[in-house]
């Protein structure tokens, strides 16, 4: 008996599938609520938590809207994950962010116990994941997270670059 070749259109969505990997994915949905907090006037940050390859918490920024300097989308995604899950650790998760988080987020990810963090863009002004300095992977701290730099940068990149140069023209920021 002789094996059938696949197809060519079975063979491209099977090359198609594995090709798509879950960090894009997941980024892609961090990247599109970024875009929101854009429309917003809120600098275009947009986070995602997963657990168990479904998502549990997706926001972004919202210090303007809310006033506060802590309303980062990281902050702001690992409330929503610890009520979803009922628990303030989240050590079966994994966080995408569209920007290097920040020192206070580096420390709020670390005291939630994700184990794992994906990024788009490096912040070599305020990154405390291996721009300035390398929060979630000190040995001296009781925890340390996997981290992903660079998925989707030049999206989340360019989103960031749009933003504050439209800021700048109007004089602010």
């Amino acid at each position: 008996m002789r094996a059938i070749p696949p197809s060519p259109r079975t063979r491209n969505l099977r090359s198609f599938r594995l090709d798509i990997q879950p960090d894009d994915v997941f980024m892609g949905q961090a990247l599109e609520l970024a875009r929101q907090a854009f429309e917003l006037d809120e600098v275009p940050v947009g986070a995602v938590i997963v657990r168990a390859g479904r998502v549990i918490a997706a926001t972004h920024n919202r210090c303007e809207q809310l006033r506060d300097a802590t309303a980062h989308a990281e902050m702001m995604a690992i409330t929503q994950a610890a009520e979803s899950v009922g628990d303030w650790r989240l050590e079966d998760c994994v966080l995408y962010v569209t920007l290097e988080p920040c020192i206070m987020c580096a420390g709020a990810i670390l005291q939630s116990r994700i184990p794992r963090v994906v990024f788009g863009a490096l912040d070599p002004k305020g990154g405390a994941v291996g721009s300035m300095f390398n929060l979630l992977d000190d040995a001296r701290l009781n925890h340390r997270c996997e981290v992903v730099s660079g998925v989707q940068a030049t999206a989340c990149g360019s989103l960031l670059t749009e933003f504050f140069q439209g800021k700048r023209r109007m004089g602010k920021k």
